[in-house]
């Protein structure tokens, strides 16, 4: 299917900023399930402020990675994306994606996705009687989609996979940190996944900002699981960028210099042009 999307990200500073500067994982991956039309991102900024490109770079994990620094004062910064997606479902296997960061570089766990003994039960549980690692991924998936009820407003951008357990709501960040943690307890390399669902029925625009959880399955590679849904990705979903959790996956990464506190809005909406 062909999917469009636009998403608006606003920096307000209630007190100027010297300079900021920030990383984009704004630009599709290249692989045999998605490939970009038309892709557009571009950085502006209050009148005062001087926005200068940075260089890009493919990094290790395959990803597309873009600099931007504004030079201040600045009030606010907007970052705006927009483009066509072509998108084919592989039934969640990433395949043509070229990157050489090895498989077992995603077991080391992050402060976001350290397991404790509940995690470390959920895992266990649910692989029980299973011999497959798909089976075991599926078993994970369906395990922390049970577990996990999606609740908006419930965690913040810092708690912890643990934590979420514990509490037993939150939204997808949540459950993909949560699966990565009990993925990482039967030593399966899981990664976060940062992109796009559209997700409405009809095709109309929607909020539609979303993570998913890769996990490498012996045989297969890294497939791709979205825990809050229920499914493995399909031709609803456009990848951007992968880590090891929310804040290595983020699409912008930044620092602001100055004494000013940030305010940040996002809008995202995707819309299906063609099934």
């Amino acid at each position: 299917m062909i999917l469009t999307i636009a998403h608006e990200t606003v920096y307000r500073y209630d007190l100027p900023m010297r300079g900021v500067v920030q990383t984009h994982r704004l630009t599709p991956a290249k692989c045999e399930s998605q490939s970009a039309l038309s892709w557009d991102v571009t950085v502006t900024a209050n009148e005062g402020a001087r926005v200068v490109p940075g260089g890009g770079f493919r990094d290790g994990a395959g990803d597309w990675v873009q600099g931007c620094t504004i030079i201040g004062p600045a009030t606010e910064v907007v970052v705006s994306v927009t483009g066509q997606v072509e998108t084919r479902d592989m039934a969640g296997v990433l395949r043509g994606h070229r990157e050489r960061i090895p498989p077992e570089a995603y077991l080391r766990p992050t402060p976001a996705t350290v397991s404790d003994v509940a995690i470390h039960e959920l895992a266990q549980t649910a692989r029980a009687g299973l011999d497959a690692p798909l089976e075991h991924a599926h078993a994970l998936a369906r395990a922390v989609q049970a577990a996990v009820v999606y609740t908006a407003g419930v965690t913040e951008a810092h708690t912890t996979a643990a934590e979420t357990l514990a509490l037993g709501e939150g939204v997808c960040q949540d459950h993909a940190h949560v699966l990565i943690a009990a993925a990482r307890c039967l030593d399966m390399p899981a990664r976060y996944v940062s992109g796009y669902l559209q997700a409405s029925e009809e095709g109309s625009p929607h909020e539609a900002s979303h993570a998913w959880v890769e996990i490498w399955v012996q045989g297969l590679g890294w497939v791709g699981f979205d825990a809050s849904n229920g499914v493995c990705t399909d031709d609803r979903y456009v990848r951007l960028g992968s880590g090891r959790d929310a804040r290595e996956a983020a699409p912008i990464r930044g620092i602001a210099r100055g004494p000013g506190s940030e305010h940040l809005d996002v809008t995202v909406a995707v819309e299906l042009v063609q099934q």
